[in-house]
């Protein structure tokens, strides 16, 4: 590890711009306005109607609603403290079947001093700092008061700490990111000054072992010559790859596209994430109930809803956003378990057919273990021309004694068996 990607502790970028998203309860929904945080750039506002050119109309609906349907709203703010400035929060529903009151909220910050601390202060790396970044008057709990609350971990998905996305330009002195020339190479230590970000984490916190270093910084994808990105489990990094002009440079619609629709994709992976856990917790406690079939219905259509609504791949014919989407799911392994998934379920409908098939089976054969014998008694009766009720009743009981008999068989014990076995579906 070189000295100068050491040092990113202590530098402060050109331009720094920070996003942290947290899982929380909605209580109710907020009087704010509705839709994603507005940033505007020049005449350029990217409100609902903007980004929902940008998606798929199937992934805009999930991630701005539907007309009187909404499910996302934003509130300006202007609240500093400590380096740190609070422009505006939002709030995505993220309902489940099973958690109907989850949401994610999502703070827009900017930063004046060094931005990895930060990143490592929230994430809880290394001792705690006097002044943890989101408290005082950024303390979530706070911002959110009466209308939502912080989840702290303690449901089956949700993120064990908050998920930040931060963007980063050089300036002048910080060659150890400059690219060598409009479309030279980049120094080896850019990926780690990238990789810092993303992780946040300095080398003490967590060192790459140098024999895998390669491999995990492989990761990162370049947007441009200009910049790049890293999509890691619990954070996502963006940084610029020249010296940042200032106002009117490119990368203030950089920094403009790293908050709205980079950062859409990352919250459609979360969203898939969330379903993709509930599905998995549904899958470990279908044994749980005796109604193995209805359970076995309601997962299947659960999996249906989920594939239909949340499970893109694809979010946009521009590349960048799928690029970021993809990475997400392969952090979370979200195409493999997803897989797994329908898997399982299928094991489990099959099991459930074939045990419904065993109950037919076996109600076919009480059928016939029953009437054969009483239909061969009533039949020689009606040829003899036998109607002495005496007699009919005499022909009832041979024909239940022959019953009785025939259920003691080993056929008829597996006629009652598989009835047995399917009375639990």
């Amino acid at each position: 590890m070189t000295a100068s990607t050491q040092a990113l502790d202590t530098v402060t970028g050109a331009r720094q711009e920070l996003t942290v998203v947290l899982p929380v309860r909605l209580r109710h929904t907020p009087d704010w306005e509705e839709g994603p945080f507005p940033f505007e750039l020049g005449s350029r506002r990217t409100d609902a109607v903007t980004r929902s050119t940008y998606f798929a109309p199937a992934s805009a609906r999930v991630l701005y609603g539907a007309p009187g349907r909404p499910r996302r709203w934003h509130q300006p703010l202007a609240v500093e403290h400590d380096g740190l400035r609070l422009l505006g929060m939002e709030l995505l529903r993220t309902a489940t079947a099973r958690n109907p009151d989850h949401a994610l909220a999502v703070l827009h910050l900017s930063v004046d001093r060094p931005l990895l601390p930060v990143l490592r202060a929230i994430a809880t790396r290394g001792p705690a700092p006097v002044t943890a970044p989101l408290s005082g008057p950024l303390v979530p709990s706070e911002l959110l008061a009466g209308i939502a609350e912080v989840r702290h971990g303690d449901g089956p998905f949700a993120i064990a700490r908050p998920y930040t996305v931060a963007f980063m330009t050089p300036g002048p002195e910080h060659t150890p990111v400059h690219r060598l020339g409009p479309e030279g190479e980049l120094p080896a230590g850019a990926d780690r000054w990238l990789w810092q970000l993303a992780s946040r984490s300095n080398p003490d916190d967590f060192p790459l072992a140098p024999e895998t270093a390669a491999e995990q910084l492989a990761g990162a994808g370049r947007i441009s010559a200009d910049w790049s990105a890293l999509v890691l489990r619990q954070g996502a990094a963006f940084l610029g790859h020249r010296s940042d002009a200032g106002p009117d440079d490119f990368f203030e619609f950089g920094a403009l596209h790293s908050r709205t629709v980079y950062l859409d994709a990352l919250l459609l992976g979360s969203l898939q994430r969330d379903h993709i856990d509930e599905l998995t917790d549904e899958l470990s406690d279908v044994f749980d109930s005796p109604r193995l079939a209805r359970r076995v219905a309601a997962l299947e259509r659960n999996i249906a809803v989920f594939r239909s609504t949340y499970w893109r791949q694809h979010l946009t014919a521009h590349g960048p956003a799928n690029e970021l989407l993809l990475a997400f799911q392969d952090q979370h392994r979200l195409p493999a378990r997803f897989g797994e998934i329908l898997a399982e379920a299928a094991d489990y409908s099959r099991l459930v057919q074939t045990r419904e098939s065993l109950q037919i089976s076996g109600a076919l054969g009480i059928l016939t273990t029953l009437g054969l014998p009483l239909g061969t008694a009533i039949g020689v009766l009606q040829v003899l021309g036998d109607e002495a009720p005496s007699h009919l009743f005499l022909a009832l009981g041979l024909s239940v004694l022959a019953t009785g008999a025939a259920l003691t068989t080993r056929y008829g014990r597996l006629v009652l068996s598989s009835l047995r076995g399917g009375g639990k579906l």
